[in-house]
């Protein structure tokens, strides 16, 4: 017949669903269909009663045999009913039964599928395949067995045979025999539904001498109890606390020798709200390891908000047998990931062939909750040293660092200059710092850090975290060499703020935070970049447009000289990023981002390099030329006045008046200078030249002044600024304005190169002859000239 058209059973040209077949029954029947097997399964089942008679122990019979049956799929039942005081026990020969879950299948097409009995209820014990290490059950209160076999296999023989035993007190016991290295999983009765109240069931393991076992818990439930407590028992070779008592959730015993027992025992359910008690577990049996045998003390009783986790790594799932690794506390309660809490100390040992496949994770946490406390404070981001001795790789270390909202903000400094990792310039190193905002809604990531580059300190708005991600087993030499230190520092309103200085040997790569996925809207960041005095820096930007599209606000970057205050502001939306451009001094780089349309980005890759100072030979040969020609100028310029005062001497008393509690500072400008003129000797003269007080004299014939240098300007040596540039206000659409590098700012008045004297003349009150001026010179009656 076609695919999918019905299939009957034909008994005389009468066409049936379903054909019942009573014992000493004989009917004929054919299919209508060429594949009945795609439709029908014949069951056969058989009931025994051994309460009323004997039960007929010994290997069970396939009856009627599988050559007589229909190449159907076949399912054999036997029903065995007993006495609550009777135990029955089925033993299944080679090859044993592997239990699997609800949602498996057996590869062979053989199943086996066992219940028992509680009074009139039926409790299921499981589902079996073949190839596994199940080689008996017991149970009390009869026995429901069923075996599925394929049409296409032809198997004379059940496979297994019921014995008598005495009463066993509970549900049901397994047992499983293990010959070599292997694990087991097995589960509670009624999985994944809930196991039977207040009953109770038991495992029994078969382990080798020379080989050790080890028990976790892969999944399991706890219903909610009236009377007792849900509990696992063990009974293990050698233990002085027999039963030793588990709860659930705790960590369960390893490195077992000898053979053992676990038993589940369940509780009296509230009856409104029962719950589920439910287990699935496996047993790990392999040779003992050498790391088994010794002990690994990890004291963090010194430490705070801290926990360790020694876990698995991720591995691909393999067919065939790996051996597992075991983490144990006090050599005993293993398991195959362990969390260690600050304050406490720990006795680890391993139980695992190979270390490598086990790694270590960590987190800390250092808060701040009074700003008033924790201003200026440091602290050291290292790893506590017992848990670098440990024969695990640390995999990561993570710092959250909290600090109050709008009142403090963090600066990190490491003990050897960092550099960002950038697809031009990778990070090739054993560990890196890896930083990110913790900021709800703050989807901000700094990018990832080692060491080996120009970034001095790294300042951050708010709450960060810092994780330390090793890549090499050597990373711990490499460590011992880096610290990094947090300081609490006051708030500022930039998203973070890196203070780089340049090698002088290679380029400085620096890219925006979150370059993946883009700046984040409304988000600043600034680079302060530092010149040497004997260099020139480069600054180069990768594109020339940033493709970016603002949906509110505006986007600018701002290139400030800290020492002339020029800005450069450039829009990021609008205008053509700068060609590359040299800088004589330290400058600000400060990149702020809008709202920008859905699918676009703002991401910058900008690089430094340094070259030496060199200066003009042309410029230098004019100078020099020039600066001798003034000189002589001035000689002859002071002769000549000199001359000329001591034939006017006599005209009238003019005197120099040298005033030194002038303000020297420009009104509302910040003191450059670290030492102030009142400060240093600069002003103090021994002799001041006729020159300097009778300088009026000097005008020419066109009514200008020759005056004489009285100060040498010197290049400014003295710290730079802190503040990065101000951004213009986001939201705004006024015009780009740039301004040149030479060009002062618009409300800062010019400095004067003059030295701030003061030349006057005497003066006297009306009818007053007193003299309330210093004379400097010594003053001399005119001579009367000859007539």
């Amino acid at each position: 017949m076609a695919a999918g058209k019905p299939c009957y059973i034909m008994i005389y040209s009468k066409r049936f669903t379903e054909l019942l077949i009573r014992a000493g029954e004989t009917k004929a029947f054919s299919f209508s269909c060429y594949n009945p097997e795609n439709h029908f399964v014949v069951e056969i089942q058989k009931s025994i009663d051994c309460m009323s008679g004997l039960c007929p122990f010994g290997e069970v019979q396939l009856e009627p045999p599988t050559s007589v049956l229909p190449t159907l799929n076949r399912t054999f039942i036997w029903d065995v009913k007993a006495h609550k005081r009777i135990g029955l026990e089925l033993q299944f020969s080679h090859p044993r039964l592997r239990q699997i879950g609800p949602r498996e299948s057996c590869p062979d097409g053989v199943t086996h599928s066992i219940s028992g009995r509680i009074d009139a209820t039926e409790v299921r014990i499981g589902t079996f395949c073949s190839n596994g290490t199940v080689s008996r059950i017991k149970m009390q209160e009869g026995v429901k067995m069923a075996l599925h076999l394929p049409w296409f296999l032809h198997r004379n023989t059940s496979g297994f045979s019921i014995a008598n035993r005495s009463s066993i007190k509970r549900l049901c016991i397994i047992e499983s025999v293990f010959e070599g290295e292997g694990s087991a999983t097995l589960m509670s009765a009624n999985y994944p539904e809930g196991f039977p109240e207040d009953e109770l069931m038991t495992w029994q393991f078969v382990i080798p001498a020379p080989l050790r076992a080890s028990v976790s818990f892969l999944d399991f439930n706890v219903s909610n109890c009236e009377k007792k407590e849900e509990r696992v028992e063990y009974y293990i070779p050698g233990s002085t606390t027999n039963p030793e008592v588990f709860k659930l959730e705790d960590k369960q015993p390893g490195n077992m020798a000898g053979n053992f027992n676990l038993s589940l025992q369940g509780c009296d359910q509230d009856v409104q709200n029962p719950g589920i008690l439910r287990l699935r577990f496996q047993v790990l049996v392999q040779h003992p390891q050498n790391e088994s045998n010794t002990t690994y003390k990890v004291d963090l009783s010194k430490e705070r908000d801290m926990s360790v986790t020694i876990e698995p790594r991720p591995v691909r799932l393999s067919r065939k047998f790996t051996p597992g690794c075991f983490v144990c506390l006090d050599s005993r309660s293993c398991s195959t990931n362990v969390t260690l809490a600050s304050g406490s100390k720990h006795k680890i040992s391993f139980l695992c062939d190979d270390l490598t496949r086990l790694w270590m994770n960590a987190e800390k946490t250092l808060s701040c909750l009074d700003h008033r406390y924790c201003l200026r404070k440091s602290y050291s981001l290292q790893v506590p040293r017992d848990l670098l001795q440990l024969p695990v790789q640390l995999h990561n270390f993570s710092w959250k660092l909290l600090v109050p909202k709008d009142s403090l903000s963090l600066a990190l400094v490491p003990a050897q200059k960092l550099q960002q990792h950038t697809q031009e310039r990778p990070c090739n190193t054993s560990f890196s710092y890896s930083m990110a905002s913790t900021v709800p809604g703050k989807n901000l990531y700094f990018g990832s850090f080692c060491s080996g580059g120009s970034i001095e300190q790294i300042q951050m708005k708010q709450n960060i975290s810092v994780t330390l991600r090793t890549f090499a087993p050597n990373f711990q030499q490499d460590l011992s060499r880096q610290d990094l230190t947090v300081s609490f520092i006051p708030h500022f309103k930039e998203d973070s703020v890196f203070m780089v200085t340049p090698d002088k040997k290679n380029k400085v790569y620096l890219r925006t935070p979150n370059w993946d996925r883009g700046l984040p809207s409304l988000s600043s960041v600034s680079w302060n970049i530092s010149v040497p005095r004997d260099q020139v820096a480069c600054l180069t930007f990768l594109k020339e447009r940033t493709g970016l599209v603002c949906q509110t606000g505006r986007a600018y970057m701002i290139i400030q000289e800290q020492r002339t205050h020029a800005e450069e502001i450039f829009s990021l939306e609008e205008e053509v990023l700068p060609k590359p451009t040299f800088r004589h001094h330290s400058f600000w780089v400060n990149i702020s981002n809008c709202s920008p349309v859905s699918g676009k980005q703002l991401d910058l890759l900008f690089w430094v390099t340094l070259t030496p100072r060199t200066v003009d030979l042309n410029v230098l040969i004019i100078a020099v030329v020039g600066g001798g020609a003034l000189l002589l100028f001035a000689l002859g310029l002071i002769i000549c006045c000199v001359k000329k005062k001591k034939k006017n001497i006599n005209k009238g008393l003019t005197v120099g008046i040298y005033n030194n509690n002038i303000n020297t500072q420009m009104p509302m400008q910040p003191n450059k200078f670290q030492k102030g003129r009142k400060d240093n000797e600069s002003h103090v003269y021994d002799v001041i030249e006729d020159t300097m007080v009778y300088g009026h004299l000097l005008q020419n014939s066109n009514g200008s002044f020759h005056q004489p240098e009285v100060d040498t300007y010197r290049p400014f040596q003295g710290p730079m600024e802190d503040c990065p540039p101000s951004p213009p206000p986001i939201c705004s659409r006024a015009p780009t304005k740039k301004l040149a590098t030479d060009e002062p700012s618009p409300d800062v008045p010019p400095e004067s190169e003059s030295e701030p004297y003061t030349f006057s003349h005497p003066s006297q009150k009306d009818g007053s002859n007193e003299n309330t001026s210093i004379p400097l010179l010594s003053v001399q009656e005119p001579e009367k000239s000859a007539k």
